[in-house]
């Protein structure tokens, strides 16, 4: 849109992006060539949840609809962006929580991203109070955004407590520290139309010119 800028939130997947430990290895394969077939093709092999993607409710919680059955509107809202780094875990001051509201997508920034590729990324990373998930589903939050692999370890009860509560969660952000002290943020994150419990997505920030 005219007037506007975009940041681009996504961590690109190269030919071997890193996974979670014991997910499936994922790979990207060139299988045409311009010069041999005529054409360029390209086969991705992957789980839904490598690189920058979307959890939906029915990754833990029985029963809920798949990601496609969202309405596109689900997917973009007012860009809330949260300034954890250096806390040494992934929370919300009181003068933060009061500023949220209804259907507000939150995003935390740790810097975490900043080892994305390394093994300490996925063993490393620091995880969301239980306070901070409470007062997120108490503000009726519509999306957790995160720079990190995930906002907890197992047995995973933070993922639970906010796709019970329909809030959507978007892992493995990047460049969220260009978003710090910006005004009338927007966040679009679209996921890829399959009928499954979570998507691979483009995220990024519309912000004003």
């Amino acid at each position: 849109m005219k007037g506007c800028v975009y940041i681009d939130l996504t961590h690109s997947l190269g030919p071997r992006p890193p996974v979670f430990p014991g997910d499936d290895p994922a790979r990207l394969v060139q299988v045409r060539r311009l010069e041999a077939d005529g054409f360029c093709d390209f086969r991705l092999e992957t789980g839904l949840h490598v690189g920058t993607h979307l959890d939906g409710p029915l990754h833990m919680v029985a029963g809920r609809s798949p990601l496609s059955a969202y309405p596109l509107e689900r997917f973009v809202g007012r860009g809330q962006v949260i300034d954890c780094s250096g806390r040494g875990a992934i929370c919300l001051l009181d003068e933060e929580a009061g500023r949220l509201s209804p259907g507000d997508f939150v995003l935390f920034y740790t810097g975490h991203d900043r080892h994305y590729g390394a093994e300490v990324y996925f063993t490393e990373y620091p995880v969301m109070t239980p306070e901070c998930a409470a007062l997120l589903i108490g503000r009726g939050v519509g999306l957790v955004g995160l720079d990190t692999p995930s906002p907890d370890r197992p047995p995973y009860a933070i993922h639970q407590a906010l796709l019970k509560a329909d809030v959507l969660i978007l892992e493995n952000l990047t460049r969220l520290q260009e978003l710090l002290g910006a005004t009338g943020v927007r966040v679009l994150a679209l996921p890829i139309k399959v009928e499954a419990d979570s998507a691979l997505v483009r995220a990024m920030a519309e912000l004003p010119a």
